[in-house]
Order: structure tokens, then C-alpha cells, then sequence
């Protein structure tokens, strides 16, 4: 017997929070549900959306342009985790009758600052290199020897781009001591006043901070502001962090610059292609610690994303019906 329940697919929950964290009970009473884990691509994304009325996205991991919608003729509903992804076109989807739906953040800014400060402080320690592991009969370590860590109070902290993330990590800076100086397209030096931090060029800034963060939203004009060029700028022994987007920057180049010593260390959590393929090269070299996209993760948010995404659900499968019942979307 053939299942006539309207059919959601899950994507990219490789986290397993959504499966966790929400109430499954009342939807799949009423739709048949299913959660992929492990990212999509291609025939096998295809294969696994056909059939579906509904789509719930984890941010912007699975790109959905207008060619993916045209494949998915059942589709009613997209439901994106986050206030926005820049990965689906929702104008594409508007043209086709598709209802696109949103959840809220939770606290995703604190924990992205949180995240930031945690990569600057384990490049300027090298801490890969310095934890003790297992089987490690030598209490130092030869490549922990060759680095000796700069304290970074005294120190300047570049951020480029002073939203409410960059802010935070502003007032981390102070706090240790450094000398915070920002740039942004739009940048003033009024703005940057009221934060208690310097107005400079994007030139004085890489070729002065120790420390370097991104937090900027990419824009055609950002698009590799980070490339041959200008990380020629930047110092031997500074430190590049990037929790925004891979876009700002221009990966082979860095890579070269990581590669030649121009660039002491860089701590990244985005990358252009997620999950970053094995042989990429920025997998091969000592001095870059790279994580999975972790900024935004945290408990707190996804549980605003799993009961955003339950309340998404519930709404569009149980509609009021005239005599105060309610009906299942078919």
C-alpha cells in the first residue's frame, strides 16, 4: 500500500539536532519524514527530494537554485533554518508557488565571537602542537619547541567588518589588551569611535594587526578582498581568522601565502566547498587549524532552530478546517 502522507526530507542535520531536539510525534503522524545526516550532491540529492512537499534546509549547506526547483515539481514548502540563506534563491522559488519559511537565530552572534576567540587563541598558542597525547613520551614536543608564543595584550587587532559579531570580538580585544582598528566598506570613523576602536585603510590594517578576523557579509565588491595581494601586506608571524565566509578570501592564495611563510597561521571555520574535500590543501599544512563550520553551533541555537523548525511543521501540516476540526496538507 502506497503511503499518501505529504513527504519532508530533512537535509544536511549532521549534527543530529534536529533529529534530537525536535518533536517528531504529532508530524510524523501526519507526513513521512526523513532526515539525511551526511550532505547531498548531485543524482543522489535529487534521488532523495523528488518526492517531497516540503524541505527543510540547515542553513545554506545545500545550495538551491532555480534548475533545483524545476527538478521538484511536489515541492510546496522550503523551511530554512536561520533569518536568512544566501544559497537559496528565493525569488525562484516564489515564481513556482513555493511557500519559503525561516526559523529564528538564538544566540548565534555569542557563539560565533565565542568561536572566533577560540581559533585566535589557538593559533597564537599553537595549541595542536602543544597538547600532550596519547603515547607521547616526550614532555615537549619538537614542533612546540620551534614556536614561542607572542602574549597578545600590546598587540593589534584587525577586524574587518564591525557588526554586532565584530563588536564582540572588539570587546574581547580590549579586554586582553590589545589595540583594536577596524575597516569596512562603509566604515566611519564616528562608528568606529562609539565602539572604542580606530577608523584605518584596509591597507594599514593588514600590514599592522598581529591578529586579523573577518566579519564581514560578502558582497560582489568583498569578494576575495583577501587575496595575492593584499595578504602580501600582512606580517610572517600574523594571525588570520575567518568565522565569516569563505568568499573573502582567495583560497588558493591563501594557501600559497601559508605555504611560503608570508602568513604565520590562519584559523578557519569556512570554507568554499563544505565539507571540505580530503585533498584539498589546506588539509596538509601545519600552520592552519581548521574546523567544520562551528561558529554558529551551539546548544542554544539549535534548539531554537529544532523548535522553530517543529512549529513550521505543525502549522503546515494541521490546517482549521470550517467545523473546528483540523486537516492533513495532502
Amino acid at each position: 500500500m502506497t503511503d499518501a502522507r505529504p513527504r519532508v526530507v530533512v537535509l544536511d542535520d549532521w549534527e543530529g539536532a534536529l533529529a534530537r531536539l525536535t518533536d517528531w510525534t504529532a508530524i510524523e503522524s501526519r507526513a513521512e519524514v526523513t532526515i539525511h545526516g551526511v550532505h547531498l550532491e548531485g543524482p543522489d540529492l535529487i534521488h532523495a527530494l523528488k518526492d517531497a512537499e516540503c524541505v527543510v534546509l540547515f542553513r545554506d549547506r545545500t545550495p538551491v537554485n532555480s534548475e533545483l526547483l524545476a527538478a521538484l515539481p511536489r515541492l510546496q514548502r522550503i523551511i530554512s533554518t536561520g533569518t536568512r540563506n544566501q544559497k537559496l534563491d528565493v525569488e525562484a522559488a516564489a515564481q513556482r508557488g513555493i511557500d519559503v519559511r525561516f526559523t529564528e537565530w538564538g544566540p548565534s552572534k555569542a557563539s560565533t565571537c565565542e568561536m572566533t576567540w577560540s581559533l585566535i587563541l589557538a593559533c597564537a598558542r599553537r595549541l595542536p602542537q602543544l597538547q600532550i597525547r596519547a603515547g607521547q613520551s616526550d614532555w615537549r614536543r619538537p614542533d612546540a619547541i620551534e614556536h614561542l608564543p607572542q602574549v597578545l595584550a600590546g598587540k593589534t587587532l584587525g577586524l574587518i567588518g564591525l557588526g554586532q559579531i565584530g563588536q564582540r570580538v572588539a570587546a574581547v580585544g580590549q579586554a586582553l589588551g590589545m589595540d583594536v582598528v577596524t575597516w569596512s566598506p562603509n566604515m566611519t570613523p564616528e562608528r568606529a569611535k562609539a565602539c572604542g576602536v580606530t577608523s584605518v585603510t584596509l591597507n594599514d590594517l593588514l600590514g599592522s594587526a598581529h591578529v586579523v578576523s573577518l566579519h564581514l557579509v560578502p558582497s560582489p565588491a568583498t569578494r576575495h578582498l583577501l587575496n595575492a595581494e593584499t595578504l602580501a601586506l600582512m606580517s610572517r608571524d600574523s594571525i588570520l581568522v575567518n568565522t565569516s565566509r569563505a568568499e573573502l578570501i582567495d583560497m588558493p592564495a591563501l594557501v600559497t601565502a601559508l605555504q611560503q611563510g608570508r602568513l604565520g597561521f590562519a584559523g578557519l571555520d569556512v570554507f568554499e566547498q563544505e565539507p571540505l574535500p580530503l585533498a584539498h590543501p589546506l588539509r596538509a599544512l601545519d600552520n592552519a587549524l581548521l574546523t567544520s563550520h562551528y561558529g554558529f553551533i551551539c546548544k542554544e541555537v539549535l534548539q531554537t532552530f529544532a523548535a522553530n523548525v517543529q512549529a513550521h511543521l505543525e502549522e503546515w501540516l494541521v490546517v482549521p478546517s470550517g467545523d473546528g476540526g483540523d486537516q492533513t496538507v495532502m
